[in-house]
């Protein structure tokens, strides 16, 4: 946030020229000119950003770039992620901006968008076999918002909360010690190098991270395994999918696929008007013929329709990552995003994982900041997120691989492998049986990349910040953990989604009841003892939230069917929406509900033994007050 210059500064500098009227970084007492530099403003960066102001951290966050993506690049949001933007208050801005979940999921597999379909799948949670999981699983329905519209969303969020955001400007190296990090930047513009003292470095600086390879964090895997051309383009293409919507539309072609997919690609980035045309290439081969006469004939293939005019916007190559960091920080400098998940786009879930690495690390750094947590609370940053970001590559490139079996129909001894693999596939026969059938089977298999509701909501945290509920064995997993949400209240799962009713009537979420940048203490309303104990503590950070008063009522019992807990029990939530630690007992007494919540908090949040008592904290030293963020009160209708 900008701060007004003091009125004894001279009207005139040494040069000759006024004196700034605003100083955008104030150097504090400590000597620290911001509390946060973020290097990066892709979704991790401008989530860190946006959040971080929230909370009233005082953050830069600076880009080399001039504005945000100039590509679609990420583009499915999937709940979690959504979840990520309503607790931030941008869900409905968001939902304004993108193509809705009705639209998204009639997934064709075709030989062109005019000529003969294969199969279909209902993918994204939109089929009839899918579709109440997915509206059980959260209050937010998936959205796809192209990188280009959600950018903006973030950064305006973040300036508009007291961020200071930086284009064309270049970071260059950092150098840290016990109290700080000082980063040295190069102005883009001018050319001109300067330095900035924070208390911690936040690198979401990208798949080519310089970050991570300064800090020379251990990466594991390989890198441009495979190549892909990607052409944008306009196009009305109305006519052929208006009437069976999907983001993605897969052509099995002879002359447009190659590599592991073997299929071409149309993918629509505004319903039903702008695209992008993708396929394979041989990279032993070198780069590919990507000349206006060539992507334009592609193109007319992939649709079908020879005649097709499509206004070329861009064309580009990108490569198949299939790399990871197993440890994403070191001292006071965090990398997150593709910085350290490097994979391709299959199963939707690079910026979506990008964002929760994040959204994991903001409210940890705004509570070391503002000296609620101790140094082991940061730790916990690394131990959550990289098995995450390890699985993730696994899954994205898995992915992939998975569509061998729906081309093993083709006939590859055929000049045309498709056509004449089509007249087996379609034949009466034991054959054609068997072909068919084969398919099938491979398109039940895609499932675990477009209806992978539990990859992408069964994340479970172990680390310093999570304490187990001793009473428990191990987790059992009764249904596909790939597939379908499990919904628990364990300690290191995220908060089940329960509707609840608030004091005007309308439906709320057991996540709007929670977060919002502090610790929650969720009971019921025979958990008196619970609510008298964190009265007593005077936490700033903790507030409690008793199901069943007004306000967080639950009418439909919902809540009482997830809880897992009695009602004189107790969970501690974090800002992140994941569940810290749970008493699974009822407790009358307010002493002994003291002692365990705040032994509990003092363990998660490793807070120093000698700090001092709760009426003489005083107060702390970060220069914004964090931002009242509102919710919608209401559950969005799939069609919104």
């Amino acid at each position: 946030m900008s701060t007004p210059v003091p009125e004894d500064v001279p009207a005139v500098e040494a040069d000759g020229y006024p004196a700034p009227m605003f100083e955008p970084f104030h150097t504090d007492e400590d000597g620290f000119d911001t509390d946060v530099v973020i290097v990066g403003l892709g979704p991790a960066g401008g989530i860190a950003a946006t959040a971080l102001a929230t909370y009233g951290v005082r953050v830069h966050a600076a880009t080399v770039f001039p504005w945000v993506a100039n590509g679609p690049r990420a583009h499915i949001t999937n709940q979690r992620a959504v979840e990520v933007l309503r607790d931030l208050g941008l869900e409905d801005t968001a939902r304004q901006q993108a193509t809705p979940w009705d639209q998204m999921g009639d997934t064709l597999f075709t030989t062109s968008l005019t000529g003969e379909e294969i199969v279909r799948l209902q993918t994204w949670g939109t089929g009839d076999l899918r579709y109440g999981d997915y509206l059980k699983g959260s209050p937010c329905t998936m959205l796809d918002l192209p990188q280009p519209q959600m950018e903006p969303i973030l950064l305006d969020a973040a300036a508009s909360r007291g961020a200071v955001l930086s284009f064309n400007t270049e970071y260059l190296d950092h150098t840290q010690d016990a109290d700080g990090v000082t980063v040295t930047f190069r102005d883009g513009r001018t050319g001109q190098v300067f330095t900035q003292r924070a208390r911690y470095l936040l690198g979401f600086d990208g798949a080519r991270s310089r970050i991570v390879e300064q800090l020379a964090l251990p990466l594991e895997g390989e890198l441009a395994r495979a190549g892909t051309a990607y052409i944008r383009f306009k196009a009305n293409l109305t006519q052929y999918v208006e009437h069976r919507p999907s983001i993605l539309y897969w052509i099995f072609n002879s002359h447009a696929g190659f590599g592991e997919i073997g299929m071409g690609l149309l993918r629509a980035i505004r319903p039903w008007e702008e695209w992008i045309a993708g396929w394979g290439f041989d990279m032993a081969a070198g780069e590919p013929d990507l000349s206006d006469d060539k992507v334009i004939d592609q193109i007319r293939t992939l649709v079908g329709d020879p005649d097709l005019e499509p206004e070329i916007l861009t064309k580009s190559l990108w490569y198949v990552n299939q790399q990871h960091a197993t440890r994403y920080s070191e001292g006071r400098v965090f990398c997150g995003g593709d910085a350290v998940h490097r994979h391709p786009p299959s199963s939707g879930l690079g910026s979506n994982t990008s964002m929760q690495d994040a959204f994991n690390l903001a409210w940890k750094v705004a509570f070391a900041v503002k000296g609620y947590a101790g140094p082991g609370l940061l730790e916990s940053y690394s131990d959550e997120r990289a098995p995450v970001g390890k699985q993730i590559v696994a899954r994205a490139n898995q992915s992939r691989k998975d569509y061998a079996g729906l081309r093993e129909w083709f006939d590859h001894d055929s000049e045309d492998p498709v056509t004449a693999g089509l007249t087996k596939l379609k034949a009466p026969t034991a054959e054609g049986e068997a072909l068919r059938s084969r398919l099938y089977e491979a398109l039940e298999l895609k499932n675990t990349e477009f209806n992978a509701h539990g990859i992408e909501l069964n994340q479970r945290y172990t680390s310093a910040a999570v304490l187990p509920d001793e009473t428990l064995g191990e987790e059992e997993w009764p249904h596909h953990p790939e597939l379908y949400l499990q919904a628990t209240t364990r300690p290191g799962a995220k908060l089940p989604h329960a509707w609840l009713v608030g004091t005007d009537g309308r439906r709320i979420s057991t996540l709007d009841v929670t977060g919002k940048g502090q610790m929650t203490l969720l009971t019921g309303i025979a958990g008196a003892a619970w609510k008298d104990a964190a009265a007593k503590l005077e936490l700033p950070f903790l507030k409690t939230v008793v199901i069943g008063e007004p306000g967080a009522t639950d009418p439909y019992g919902y809540w009482q069917q997830v809880r897992d807990i009695p009602e004189a029990g107790a969970l501690i939530v974090r800002p992140d929406g994941y569940i810290a630690w749970r008493h699974n007992a009822e407790v009358w007494d307010i002493d002994e509900a003291t002692t365990l919540l705040e032994t509990a908090l003092d363990a998660v949040l490793d807070r120093p033994e000698d700090r001092p008592p709760h009426d003489q904290q005083g107060r702390q030293q970060y220069s914004t007050r964090s931002v009242d963020i509102t919710v919608p009160s209401h559950a969005p209708t799939a069609t919104a």
